[in-house]
């Protein structure tokens, strides 16, 4: 049995940068006194849940810094019912926020968490304390007993590793994969590590591989993985965009079948920075951002061996003041995805006084029968039913209403 050829988003949603912990690795590290700290407005996360609702996303994630207060537990709480409530039940919703005690991954559950995500980084408990404080609330240990904690608890539990460390070995990243199936994780996030100049890691920058050899290892990985676990969902992630702006789609096309599109407000999306050169911070949209750009993102399913993801960037209508214009952004676009089809027409009508949506069919692929369909995402309350890549050799491929939750 294996996943498919289905690709799904998840709206991703960065609820705060304040954390308790002090990882080596990581921009928004407690003893960070650089970022600028952040929480997002119950309202806030509200607004972009409902967003991604009625733009129907199958999911959310809710990630955030690491804290487990009484108030922070209880806030989380509610707002998860309140999710539920205001989409009937039908979003998915999954966490990433960090380690909690079983008690509080059950209330979570039970209050309609489904998914959650906790990276272990490296199996390796050496390389693990490499990269952490040596204190009881940096413990490779502790880290494992919270994703049994979260299988125990029913979640679909995910997990992931950083590629590309100082101090890993080959043999890590295989024991990782390892690892990775015998916990029969359901879903994993795992990319290329990127150095933060506000880290104690970064003073071992030396030591690292180049970008470029860091996503050829990350996506070598991803496709080993799948190969080991055809079964489970993997994400495109967006340290991959960071060194290439096609990693994401480098990715899909070997074996992940996750994107998670930021619809954080945008106000707020440089200050969640993990790494440095964090890509995603104008992608996207939230109904709280009035006036904001949406970008028009359409995902093609590619022939039968494997995925293609074409993001075609288009201004909102008031920067396209006609066809030929239209046109050419998506001529540009396709050139830049390295997708070799003619843009035969394109029609980008106004929705309102803020949006744009684009429509296009492509045909003539150098003599062959081939086309595409779209209806692009909007912030005006349209939504992609789907996008088929369709070739004389190619079954149909979609993914209709973002797929499952």
């Amino acid at each position: 049995e294996n996943i498919g050829n289905n690709v799904y988003l998840r709206g991703l949603i960065e609820i705060s940068n304040i954390c308790i912990k002090d990882c080596y690795y990581c921009g928004i590290r407690k003893s960070n006194t650089e970022t600028a700290r952040y929480t997002l407005s119950d309202n806030e996360i509200i607004e972009a849940a409902d967003f991604a609702y009625t733009h129907h996303f199958g999911s959310i994630v809710l990630q955030g810094g690491e804290r487990s207060d009484k108030e922070f537990v209880d806030r989380i709480t509610r707002l998860l019912q309140e999710i539920k409530k205001n989409s009937n039940n039908e979003l998915g919703i999954t966490l990433s926020l960090g380690e909690q005690t079983e008690d509080t991954y059950k209330r979570w559950k039970d209050a309609g968490a489904h998914r959650y995500l906790l990276r272990i980084e490296s199996s390796n408990p050496e390389l693990y304390a490499k990269i952490h404080p040596n204190n009881p609330h940096h413990s490779h240990s502790t880290r494992l007993k919270c994703l049994e904690s979260l299988q125990r608890c029913g979640y679909q539990t995910g997990t992931g590793v950083m590629i590309g460390l100082p101090f890993q070995t080959i043999t890590d990243l295989a024991n990782d994969l390892l690892f990775l199936r015998s916990m029969d994780i359901d879903m994993v996030g795992m990319g290329p590590y990127l150095e933060h100049h506000a880290t104690p890691l970064y003073e071992y920058r030396h030591l690292l591989l180049p970008l470029q050899e860091r996503l050829h290892l990350s996506i070598h990985m991803v496709a080993a993985l799948r190969l080991l676990m055809p079964d489970i969902n993997i994400a495109a992630t967006t340290a991959l965009q960071a060194i290439d702006p096609t990693g994401r789609e480098k990715a899909l096309e070997i074996g992940a079948n996750v994107v998670m599109p930021n619809i954080t407000p945008t106000t707020n999306r440089t200050l969640y920075k993990l790494y440095e050169n964090k890509p995603g911070t104008h992608e996207g949209a939230v109904t709280a951002d009035d006036d904001q750009c949406v970008d028009a993102q359409l995902f093609a399913a590619g022939k039968t061996l494997g995925l293609a993801f074409l993001r075609l960037e288009l201004q909102a209508a008031r920067g396209i003041q006609n066809r030929t214009a239209a046109v050419d952004d998506l001529r540009y676009a396709a050139d830049v995805h390295f997708i070799n089809f003619a843009v035969d027409q394109a029609v980008v009508t106004t929705l309102d006084a803020h949006h744009a949506v684009a429509l296009a069919d492509a045909c003539t692929n150098n003599g062959t029968h081939s086309g595409v369909h779209a209806r692009c995402v909007t912030a005006a309350g349209e939504h992609t039913d789907r996008f088929d890549f369709l070739s004389h050799k190619a079954s149909p491929s979609y993914f209709g209403n973002y797929g499952p939750a």
